[in-house]
Formats: structure tokens, sequence, C-alpha cells
């Protein structure tokens, strides 16, 4: 594996990009829509002693593509209608887009430019702070509101207890990945805490006193049963099996392969964000993934185009020129409408949750 994975949604607007794939993201998206309204509601309100005279936002993993400035977009429509609503001049609001320097932002900032534009009297400057949410991105005391979509799922690495000791993360062999399955979620699962943890620890020491941050991340009910045997990656990994079993892929290569993405339980999220104490918990809804969401996007081709569009860069980075045959595979696979059917009825759920930041 190489020293530092490249993640990012596959840029541009062919058909196997981000950007014409994103349809389940977006469903998703449209999903915390009340969830941002209540938090700028409350930043808004008259009872508020924080009124701002202007508001910081910042959407954090933003992507690329139409669902980028969905979040940000919420925002600013809630607060010019809250506004409204009080008869009072909208505040001056700074919109704040972060993802990895890999994204790509040039299709981001074109649509920055319409938004800005649109959103006469009010006052709206907009700005693209590209690094990892893993680390610091802004100023002390400076946000008043973070969103962020299906972003915290990405790890910052591969679990280390795996990769140190080689074992890999969706093993070839059947028998000795149902042995293995709890350590492996296991190491992915103490990955995701130490990650969020240092999450929710840098978005406090960037926020205003009770400012807000709205996340959603896809995820599992408390079930330990079924968060314990589930991986976000299953479908895509077993057909990376498949191409290690015709040798399109060196086993061993596809053993040190690891994807950095794992859903926790709505148990885990909410035990993370007590244990670490910087927030408090509003409101955390737990829903049907697919719920709503257009059944266009479950055929076999929508299937295939949104796994390429999320794993294509990191596969072709690990594997090289593979996305050919991975396509085939796939579609060889799943050439019986009903095996697709069945591959893909899993127990996901979309967990949003509504934080305050702390006193003191």
């Amino acid at each position: 594996m190489a020293s530092k994975q490249i993640v990012h949604m596959n840029h541009g607007q062919g058909e196997a990009s981000y950007a014409r794939n994103s349809g389940f993201q977006k469903a998703l998206q449209n999903k915390m829509k009340p969830l941002i309204e209540a938090a700028i509601a409350d930043l808004c309100s008259s009872n508020n002693t924080l009124f701002p005279e202007k508001l910081l936002v910042a959407d954090l993993g933003c992507s690329t593509g139409p669902n980028a400035l969905a979040l940000v977009s919420f925002a600013v429509e809630a607060i010019d209608n809250h506004c409204a609503q009080l008869k009072q001049p909208p505040p001056e609001v700074c919109l704040l887009l972060n993802d990895l320097p890999e994204n790509d932002f040039n299709s981001v900032v074109k649509s920055l430019v319409t938004l800005c534009q649109s959103n006469e009297p009010g006052i709206v400057t907009v700005g693209i702070v590209p690094g990892s949410f893993y680390k610091r991105l802004f100023t002390s005391g400076s946000l008043h509101l973070f969103c962020s979509s299906n972003s915290q799922n990405w790890l910052s690495k591969a679990p280390e207890d795996l990769t140190r000791s080689r074992i890999p993360a969706y093993d070839v062999d059947e028998h000795a990945r149902h042995e293995r399955v709890l350590m492996v979620l296991d190491a992915y699962a103490h990955q995701f805490k130490k990650d969020f943890s240092i999450f929710l620890e840098l978005r406090a020491k960037e926020l205003v006193p009770g400012g807000r941050m709205v996340v959603s991340l896809t995820g599992t009910r408390s079930n330990k049963t079924a968060s314990k045997c589930y991986h976000l990656w299953e479908t895509f990994a077993q057909i990376l099996v498949a191409m290690v079993s015709e040798g399109v892929i060196d086993k061993a290569k596809y053993d040190s392969f690891y994807v950095p993405i794992y859903g926790p339980s709505n148990e885990e999220l909410r035990e993370i964000i007590q244990e670490e104490g910087s927030f408090s918990i509003n409101e955390m809804h737990v829903q049907d993934f697919k719920r709503g969401v257009d059944k266009a996007h479950t055929t076999a081709k929508s299937q295939i185009n949104m796994m390429r569009s999320a794993f294509e860069p990191i596969v072709v980075q690990h594997f090289g020129e593979v996305m050919d045959e991975f396509v085939r595979t796939a579609e060889k696979r799943w050439s019986l409408e009903r095996s697709l059917q069945e591959e893909v009825a899993y127990p996901v759920l979309q967990l949003a949750v509504s934080l305050t930041k702390k006193a003191g």
C-alpha cells in the first residue's frame, strides 16, 4: 500500500464521476435540512445574546459536483427566512468549504460565484479551505456553524492494528474472513473512535461559545450483531475478491489493501460524543439509508458507477489501471438483477446529529 492513500471522489463530469453519481448523497443531505434550520434559528434567535453581525458557516468534506453547496445553501436560506420573520436585516455570511487538497475544487468555485450573486441584499462571501478535518483548519472561536454529510465515515488512515500485523481487511478466504470479522471491525471501530474524538475536540476549539454543528454519517443501529458483521464497502470488496480469484489482481497486493472507511452504530456515536465531552447532543436521528431514494440508483449500472465514483482513485493508486476489469467483473456478478438486489440489501442507516458546543 502507498504510504499515503489518495482519498477523493472521481473528478469531472464523466459517466463514473462523483458529480453524476451522488444521488444517494443528495437524498441524505436533504434529510439534514431541518437540523440545519433549527441550528440557524437557535443562533439567530432574538433571545440569543450571540446574535451576530456576521455568521461563519463551514462545510467539512464538501466534495464536488452539484451537492458541494447543498448544506451551506440550506444555511443561507434558513438565515434569510429567519431574519425575515424577525424583521431584521440578515447578518453578513461567510461560507467556507473544506475538503482534502486533491478534491476537484474548480467546479466548486464556479458554483460559489453563482451562489453569492443570487443572495442579495444579504452579503455572502466565500472561501475554500483545503486540508484534513482531522487537523486544525480555522482560528479559535471563529465559526458559528459546522455542517458535514457522510465525510467522517472516512478515517484518517487504515487501522494500524491491521496494517502492522498484515491482517487483510476483507480476507479472500471466506472461512478466515468469518474468523477475523470481529477483530477487523474492532480495529476499524477503534480507529473511528480515535479520529472522531479528535474531530470533535478540534471543532470545539474553532467554534464560538454556543456554536453549533450538524453532522451525518452512514452507520448501523445499536445492534451488536448487525454492527459487527458489516463493512460499508463489502459489496465493493466482494468484486475485488472475484478479481483475485480470476487472477486479475495479485492476492498479496489485495491483502495489503485497506479502505479507510467505517460506519458506526448510533450507540457508538453517542458514546464517543459524550465521552469526548465538548458538545451536548440536541437531536440524533436514525433513518433508513434507502428511504426516499430513487430506485434508478439501484440498477447494476448505477451501482457500478457509484462505487467507481467513490473508490476508483484509491483502487488505481494501489492496483493500477484495473477499473475496466472491475466493471466487467461486477457486470458478470450481477447479470441477474435478483443477485444485485440481494447483495445490496444491507442494513445501513443515516445517523444525523445536531450538537451544541458546551460552555467553558
